[in-house]
This record gives C-alpha cells, sequence and structure tokens, in this order.
C-alpha cells in the first residue's frame, strides 16, 4: 500500500464521516487522485463511500469515507476490577458487537480464559474480519504480556492466551490507554501536554506529549497513585505505604466512614459519594481535597496544558469540585495560579480504556497495512 492510501486510512479512522473533498486537502492530493485511491482502497476492501451527514447546503449530496463492510476489525478488551468486556471495533472507532462479564472472584487466568473464548467466537462470527487485539488492564504489563494486577491480587497472568498465536496483539494498562483514547477522541484533543489520571480501585494515568503517550523505559509509567503524596501510616497492595491511590479511591473512604474494606471498591465509591448526609458529604470532602493537592504536585512537575479525570475522578469532580479547585490552586506554585491548566471530566468516561486499546491495535494494524 502506498503512504498516501495508508495516510487516507488515517484520516478516515480519526475523522468519521470525513468527505472525500476534505480527506483530499487533509492529505495534501487533489481531488482526482484521491478518488484514485478511494477506488483501490475499495478494491481492497478497506473503505466504502455513503451519504454524508446533512449539511443544509444546496447542490449535489456530498458523500462520507466510511469502513468497507467486508474490511478488517479490531477486538478490544477490558478488564475492571468488577467485570470484562470484550468490543469488535471497525475501522472509525464503531462499535459492532459487544459481550463481557462479571468477574464473579474469578482469577487473573480464569478472566482471561473467559475473554479468550468470547473473543474465538466473535472471530467465528465475523468470518475471518477481526485482525488483531488490545487489551485494557488494571494493572502492569510487561513486554512479554504478562500482568501484575496488585489490586486484585493478580500475579504473573498470561495476557497472551486470550488469542494464542495472534499476529497483532497490544496490551497496556487502564488508565495509559484511557489517556491516549482522550487525546485521540476526548476533550485532550490538539493539547500539547495532557495529565490524564483515572481513579478505580486505585490511581494511574498517563502524561500525552504530542500525541504519544510516554510509557516509561518498562512500560510501566504513569502510576502516579504509588507517589507518596497520601498517609504515611497506609499501607498500599503494592508494598509501599502513603501511596497517593490510598488517599483518593474507595478504600479511603471506607477508612474514613469506619466502613470494613469494600469488595468493590468503585461501586462502594459511588454509593458514598452520591449519598445523602453530612457524614458521607465530610468523607467525599477530604478525598476531594487530597485529589487537588496531588494534582497541585503534578502539574507543578510536569507543566502540562490540562488534567483530564476519569474514573470516580468523574464522580468527585462532579460532587465536590470546590474541594478540589481549593486544594488545587493552594497546591500550585505562585506562578501558575492567574492561569491554571483547567481540570476537566473525560469525555470518554468508563470506555476510556476500552476505547484506548481499540485505538493503540487500530493504529498497529495501519502500520502493518502501510
Amino acid at each position: 500500500m502506498t503512504t498516501r492510501a495508508t495516510e487516507l486510512l488515517r484520516v478516515v479512522h480519526a475523522r468519521p464521516g470525513v468527505t472525500r473533498a476534505d480527506a483530499a486537502r487533509l492529505i495534501g492530493v487533489g481531488t482526482g487522485a484521491t478518488t484514485e485511491l478511494v477506488g483501490r482502497l475499495g478494491q481492497a476492501e478497506l473503505l466504502a463511500e455513503g451519504p454524508a451527514a446533512p449539511s443544509g447546503a444546496r447542490g449535489r449530496p456530498t458523500t462520507a469515507l466510511i469502513p468497507h463492510p467486508r474490511g478488517p476489525l479490531i477486538a478490544a478488551a477490558s478488564i475492571t476490577h468488577e467485570a470484562w468486556r470484550a468490543d469488535v471495533v471497525e475501522l472509525g472507532g464503531g462499535i459492532l458487537a459487544t459481550v463481557g462479564e462479571a468477574l464473579n472472584g474469578r482469577g487473573g487466568n480464569e478472566v482471561v480464559a473467559a475473554i479468550g473464548t468470547a473473543v474465538a467466537e466473535l472471530r467465528r462470527r465475523f468470518a475471518g474480519r477481526i485482525r488483531g487485539i488490545g487489551i485494557a488492564v488494571p494493572g502492569t504489563v510487561s513486554r512479554d504480556l504478562m500482568l501484575d494486577a496488585s489490586n486484585l491480587g493478580w500475579h504473573d497472568v498470561d495476557l497472551a492466551a486470550a488469542w494464542p498465536g495472534a499476529d497483532l496483539f497490544v496490551a497496556g494498562n487502564d488508565a495509559t490507554l484511557a489517556a491516549s483514547a482522550e487525546s485521540h477522541r476526548g476533550v485532550a484533543v490538539g493539547a500539547s501536554v495532557a495529565l490524564h489520571l483515572r481513579i478505580e480501585a486505585g490511581l494511574g494515568g498517563a502524561v500525552v506529549n504530542g500525541g504519544q503517550v510516554l510509557v516509561g523505559a518498562l512500560g510501566a509509567a504513569g502510576e502516579f497513585g504509588h507517589m507518596p503524596f497520601g498517609d504515611s501510616a497506609v499501607a498500599c497492595p503494592c508494598g509501599a505505604r502513603g501511596c497517593w491511590g490510598t488517599a483518593v479511591a474507595g478504600s479511603a473512604l471506607a477508612r474514613l466512614l469506619g466502613h470494613e474494606q469494600p469488595r468493590d471498591p468503585v461501586s462502594y465509591a459511588r454509593r458514598v459519594i452520591a449519598a445523602p448526609g453530612a457524614e458521607s458529604a465530610a468523607a467525599t470532602a477530604t478525598v476531594a481535597a487530597a485529589l487537588g493537592r496531588g494534582i497541585a504536585g503534578l502539574v507543578n512537575g510536569l507543566d502540562p496544558d490540562l488534567v483530564t479525570l476519569g474514573g470516580l475522578g468523574v464522580d468527585l469532580l462532579a460532587a465536590a469540585p470546590d474541594r478540589i479547585e481549593e486544594a488545587y490552586r493552594a497546591g500550585l506554585m505562585g506562578f501558575r495560579r492567574a492561569a491554571p491548566p483547567p481540570v476537566l471530566a473525560a469525555a470518554l468516561g468508563d470506555d476510556g480504556p476500552l476505547a484506548g486499546a481499540a485505538e493503540e491495535a487500530w493504529t498497529a494494524l495501519l502500520a502493518n497495512l502501510g
């Protein structure tokens, strides 16, 4: 495939519904050359054309470039502390099928096996069109696709068992992949340096610089929840003490309220944050302040354009915005306070990690096609 053809596919993926004329402008070729490219990609069952969204202008209706109905697909899966889910994703990010179920206390190898069974069935259902897989997980992933998820008590889980022998297999931390998705399709599109933070059972995140996620030398960058911003008297499942994640997640709310540690910390935290009453409001405010202070520390050190919050961060931002803002501004260096980077709710919400897994897999597939 030519470089121009690959560029055209990337434009269609990044801008679903783009017209042929706009695509020609974006890749820097004439409309005649674009027509030829679209024809060749159509013969290769990669692109097709369909009606564009109504523009209100008079004249001949325009068409949009769309995924070919027999074109390649990607499987994208995510594992949270409560459930797993797998989607079939087409060029442009459209979802064609979804399956999933609760973890129900199963171990990591059992969960990966269940995902593998589902993906195998989806591959049969879509007649070989699924060309690879991306998986988002609540932990760290080694280069040989071994998962360590300390908050779940999972160690050395072989993610590759979800599709043995796959030609294309990418996997990564859920917060890191959510950051990637937010920079491609969310509120961080166009940011020079974006900081994303995601709170589930713990806290993770990533820095996206010029559209590229900074993954670190070992692929484990973004473990911001294990920075010592919390109470040094509190032990973290990772083995350290005083981790920031222990001050902002559901476990922190349980400690403040004198409750036992919840089995499902995300659902528990959402119930507490939404509950009426002074006691729940006070606990939520304390956790929100801890979140704001930590954000200030990262902004001082990383100098981002903006900060996006996913997972429970969205709930805390909605329930206690003043406490987050107050602690955030108090912790900023003086020169930043006049115009601090905004702290925004992630546009993709709980779907961020899954969308990020799909984005990374599609990026790899388009590179292979090129």
